[in-house]
């Protein structure tokens, strides 16, 4: 066998909280199919981890995603 067939790509995603399951379904979906394309490995091999952040635990510019408006 391949060894390419035996990576087992794991995909970190860190998102704001408010996304929609359906959106989550979507992206993990189409996340799966690409990256096997990609690492020329099985869909089943493919590992999505989503991490959700509130807005009081997250900055930019100076900023906490709270006051941002």
């Amino acid at each position: 066998m391949c060894e390419c067939l035996t990576i087992m790509p794991v995909i970190q995603i860190t998102i704001s909280r408010g996304r929609s399951v359906e959106q989550k379904r979507e992206l993990v979906k189409v996340l799966t199919k690409e990256t096997a394309r990609i690492m020329k490995t099985q869909e089943d091999k493919v590992r999505i981890l989503i991490y959700e952040v509130s807005k009081e635990n997250w900055g930019n510019a100076g900023i906490l995603g709270l006051d941002m408006k």
